[in-house]
């Protein structure tokens, strides 16, 4: 089979190389072309576009790099006609992503289209759903209340589990000590860490990075260190980094979170990772219009909460500073909060709940059998 797969993220190249995994391992002859990055192309197969070339984050960003934007799509279009492939993988990415699909059906209508890790259409954008509905075969969903979501609007889906389950268990060095991690990196080993997951784009960077240097640097008795995003480089974090004494670290975002105490977390995959990490954190996220954007925002998301560990557990696990709300004062107070041994001790509790509501089965290997077996039965 021929498998045509886009991922315009770092999380989404991730758990999309695991599902190419799993489909060699169910198809002999699996052939991929692909939008994606580096762990999807050690699967093999023709890379398209490299993630890093995609990642244009919120109106602005998209407007100034419209060209680009444009290209992505032109050069996406013709290499799907080129291909013509078996199925399209969807991984997130929507506003790409949706674009593309109505493409597959208008110019390939019997081409079979699945999205792996869905847009959350649940938050505030229902408004895509009917373009979700018209271009869109089958949703493997990786959110266990999204399939309550998804059958209510009449769509075909099946959990398949989370795979940020599949890829904390499988992560290399997972039983290394402070002593071996200091060895592979610069990072010491004399003092505990407080890790700093600022995001994947420069803009995520920039406006969260130094309110988590400022808040974390009260604690003396703690390194900080700061999981560089894939597509930056060092020479990005230099001048936020300057006068902190914190470290980055490329590539080790797992081994960096389970050496460490705590963890301030921008909202995103990460958060949901840190939790199966078994590593306390608080969820920060940064837009800016302050106050009254914020209560304009509340009357258009249909969701209490912001980060995938709230929202799978229903309740709030991890603290979450949003918007006017993400502040040095209160990001200082909620680490204060984590440090203290019955809060810490509470959280991590709720984690372990959080773990057995995912399971443990392996997420790509169940996505894959279900996609191949759908493919059969279309013939």
């Amino acid at each position: 089979m021929r498998y045509f797969i886009i991922a315009g993220e770092a999380s989404g190249d991730l758990h999309a190389s695991n599902l190419m995994a799993s489909l060699k391992k169910r198809d002999s002859e699996a052939d991929f072309c692909f939008l994606g990055g580096d762990l999807m192309q050690a699967q093999g197969g023709k890379m398209v576009r490299h993630y890093r070339d995609m990642a244009f984050m919120g109106f602005i960003s998209v407007v100034r790099n419209l060209d680009k934007v444009l290209l992505n799509m032109k050069v996406c279009r013709q290499q799907l006609l080129n291909y013509r492939p078996d199925a399209v993988i969807l991984v997130d990415y929507p506003s790409f992503n949706l674009k593309m699909a109505k493409f597959v059906k208008k110019e390939m209508p019997q081409i079979p289209v699945y999205y792996y890790i869905s847009p959350k259409l649940w938050a505030w954008k229902e408004y895509r759903l009917k373009d979700m509905k018209r271009y869109v075969d089958k949703v493997y969903s990786i959110l266990p209340f999204e399939v309550d979501y998804f059958k209510k609007h009449d769509f075909e889906v099946e959990y398949v589990g989370n795979p940020c389950v599949d890829a904390v268990e499988t992560r290399a060095h997972k039983n290394e000590s402070l002593d071996d991690f200091s060895a592979r990196t610069h990072v010491k080993s004399d003092r505990p860490i407080i890790a700093l997951l600022a995001g994947s784009r420069m803009q995520e960077i920039k406006s969260s990075l130094p309110i988590m240097l400022e808040a974390a640097s009260k604690f003396k008795d703690y390194q900080l260190v700061v999981a560089g995003a894939p597509s930056m480089t060092e020479a990005d974090y230099g001048s936020l980094l300057s006068g902190y004494g914190a470290s980055v670290v490329f590539g080790e975002t797992y081994e960096l979170l389970q050496q460490s105490e705590l963890a301030v977390v921008t909202s995103g995959t990460a958060t949901l990772e840190t939790a199966l990490l078994r590593v306390p954190q608080v969820v920060v996220y940064k837009i800016s219009g302050g106050y009254l954007f914020h209560r304009i925002l509340e009357m258009f998301i249909h969701v209490r909460f912001v980060s995938l560990v709230n929202l799978i557990a229903g309740k709030e696990l991890v603290k979450e500073l949003i918007i006017e709300d993400f502040t040095v004062k209160k990001v200082e107070a909620e680490i204060r909060k984590i440090l203290t041994p019955s809060f810490r001790e509470k959280m991590l509790s709720g984690y372990d709940d959080l773990i057995d509501l995912l399971g443990k089965e392996p997420v790509s290997d169940k996505a894959a059998c279900s996609l191949c077996a759908d493919l059969r039965g279309r013939g």
